[in-house]
C-alpha cells in the first residue's frame, strides 16, 4: 500500500539516527590529545556506519532520496555543535583575523603576538594562569613582557596565511557575531555551508539523475568533524568548488568567475581547473574560464594588497617549506607512497612528471560535460602522490566524490584522518609515519580496485552498469 512507510527508508533512517549518535559521541570525545587510539576507534565506527547508511540508501524509493539525504545531512551537520574545536585550533585564527579587520587593521601586517594589538586581546583567544596548562596553547609575553601568557591560536609569530575571501568570510562572521559567542558563530557558518554544498550538490546532480550521490557529502563523517566542529574555512572553498564545476559546463565566464572565488577562499580549489577546461581544444574555451577565475582572484586581493603594509601572501612560504613540500629530504613523511618506490631525491620530481600526465589527459579526453570527473582525476591523485598530513583538506575531495559517484577515491579522506590522528598514537616518527603511509597505501589499492570493478561493469554491458 502506497501510505505505508518503506522499510528500505526505515532501515536508512535508522542507519543515520545511528550515524549521528556516534558521531555525537565522536565530537565530544577529547582524545586527540589524551587518546588518539580510542578516537581512532570513534572514527571507525563512524565511517563504517556512514557507508553502511549510503549503501542502504541505494534501496530506498526515489522519491524518498532527497527527504533522506537532506535530513541525514542536518543531522550528520549539526553533531558538529556539540563540543568546541577538538582537533584543529585554525578557527581560533580565522575569529582573530576577523576582529583584526574589525578594527580596521589588515590581517595580513602584525602577527598575533605583536604587542601593537594587545588591545584586542580577551581572555578567550589569549588566557593566562591556569588555562596555560591546557594543550595547544603558545606561550607568548603579555603587555610589558613581564608575564607569561598564551594564545589559543597556532603559529602566533608567524602572519596569517589565508587568501582574500576568506579574510572577508572571517570579517562577516565577526560582524553578525554577538559578543561571547567565540567559536559558535564559526561552527554554525561551517554548518550553514556545509548545507549549501549539500544543497548545490542536489541541483547539479538532478540534472543526471543521480540525486543520491549527494549522500557521499551530505552524511560523510569528514563533514560534521571538519567543516563543522572545527569549522575549517575549506568548507567556503568547497560549496565554491562545487558551485563553479555545476555551472562551467553550462557558462564558461560565469562558471570560471566563481572558481576564481574558490581559489580566493582557500588555494586548494585551484586544483580542479583542469577538470574545469576538461576536453578544451581552443585557446578561446580555455581563456573563457581562465580569464575570469584570475580576475575575480585578482580584484578579491586588490583592497588588501591597498591597504596592507606587508605581503598578502603572509604565510604561505613558510608554509610550504615547513610541511616539506618543497624539499623532500625534511618531507615530514609526504611524497610517502612514491618514497617507498623511488629515492627520495627523485620523490619532487616524479610526483610533479604523474600529475601533469594526468592533467594533460584530462585536458585532452577529459568530459566537458562532467568537469568534476576530471577534477576528481587530478585531486585524488595530487592526494596520493603528496600525502598531505591534515585531514580537512580531503573536504574538497569528498565534494567531488559526491558530484562524480566514484566512492572508491573516500579511501583517500579517511587515509588523511588516519594519519592526522591514528598517528599520534604511536611516540615513535617512524611508526607514526608507517601509520600515515600504510593508510595511504590501501587508499590507492582500494581507487584501483574501484577502478577495475567499473571497467568490468561497462565491459560486461549495458545492463550491468549500475555500480555507483
Amino acid at each position: 500500500m502506497s501510505h505505508v512507510i518503506n522499510p528500505r527508508t526505515v532501515r536508512t533512517g535508522v542507519l543515520l539516527a545511528a550515524l549521528a549518535v556516534v558521531l555525537t559521541l565522536t565530537v565530544r570525545k577529547d582524545g586527540f590529545h589524551a587518546d588518539p587510539a580510542g578516537l581512532s576507534w570513534w572514527y571507525a565506527a563512524s565511517w563504517l556506519l556512514f557507508g553502511a547508511a549510503v549503501w542502504s540508501l541505494r534501496k530506498a524509493p526515489a522519491g524518498h532520496i532527497v527527504a533522506l539525504v537532506l535530513a541525514g545531512g542536518i543531522a550528520v551537520a549539526a553533531t558538529g555543535l556539540a563540543a568546541p574545536p577538538r582537533t584543529s585550533t585554525d578557527a581560533y585564527r580565522y575569529a582573530w583575523d576577523g576582529r583584526v579587520q574589525a578594527a580596521g587593521i589588515s590581517p595580513y601586517d602584525h602577527v598575533p603576538a605583536d604587542q601593537e594589538l594587545a588591545r584586542l586581546r580577551d581572555s578567550w583567544l589569549f588566557p593566562t594562569g591556569a588555562a596555560c596548562a591546557g594543550p595547544d596553547r603558545a606561550r607568548i609575553p603579555a603587555d610589558g613582557g613581564e608575564v607569561v601568557a598564551c594564545t589559543r591560536l597556532n603559529r602566533p609569530h608567524v602572519h596569517t596565511i589565508y587568501p582574500p575571501v576568506a579574510e572577508g568570510y572571517f570579517l562577516l562572521v565577526h560582524s553578525l557575531s554577538p559578543d561571547g559567542a567565540r567559536h559558535k558563530p564559526l561552527q554554525t557558518g561551517g554548518a550553514l555551508l556545509a548545507l549549501g554544498t549539500t544543497v548545490a550538490l542536489l541541483v547539479v546532480l538532478r540534472r543526471r539523475g543521480e540525486v543520491r550521490y549527494a549522500a557521499y557529502w551530505a552524511w560523510c563523517p569528514a563533514v560534521p568533524v571538519e567543516a563543522v566542529n572545527n569549522a575549517h574555512a575549506d568548507v567556503l572553498g568547497v560549496l565554491l568548488a562545487v558551485v563553479a564545476l555545476g555551472v562551467v559546463s553550462i557558462h564558461r565566464v560565469a562558471g570560471g568567475a566563481v572558481l576564481g572565488a574558490a581559489i580566493g577562499t582557500k588555494l586548494l580549489p585551484a586544483v580542479v581547473l583542469p577538470g574545469a577546461l576538461s576536453g578544451v581544444r581552443r585557446f578561446r574555451d580555455a581563456a573563457a574560464v581562465l580569464l575570469p577565475a584570475a580576475a575575480v582572484l585578482a580584484v578579491t586581493y586588490l583592497p588588501y594588497v591597498l591597504v596592507s603594509d606587508g605581503s598578502v601572501l603572509g604565510y604561505l612560504g613558510g608554509y610550504v617549506a615547513e610541511e616539506g613540500y618543497d624539499d623532500t629530504s625534511t618531507a615530514k613523511n609526504r611524497f610517502a607512497l612514491l618514497r617507498l618506490l623511488l629515492p627520495d631525491a627523485w620523490a619532487y620530481a616524479a610526483a610533479a612528471v604523474v600529475l601533469l600526465l594526468v592533467v594533460v589527459h584530462v585536458l585532452r579526453r577529459g568530459d566537458p560535460e562532467r568537469p568534476w570527473s576530471g577534477a576528481l582525476l587530478v585531486t585524488g591523485t595530487a592526494f596520493l602522490l603528496l600525502t598531505p598530513g591534515y585531514s580537512w583538506y580531503a573536504l574538497l575531495l569528498v565534494a567531488l566524490v559526491a558530484l562524480d559517484g566514484r566512492w572508491e577515491w573516500l579511501g583517500v579522506a579517511v587515509a588523511g584522518a588516519a594519519k592526522y590522528v591514528t598517528g599520534r598514537a604511536f611516540d615513535d616518527v617512524y611508526e607514526a609515519n608507517t601509520v600515515g603511509t600504510t593508510a595511504y597505501a590501501i587508499a590507492a589499492a582500494a581507487v584501483l580496485v574501484g577502478w577495475a570493478l567499473r571497467r568490468a561493469r561497462w565491459t560486461a554491458g549495458p545492463g550491468a552498469r549500475t555500480l555507483a
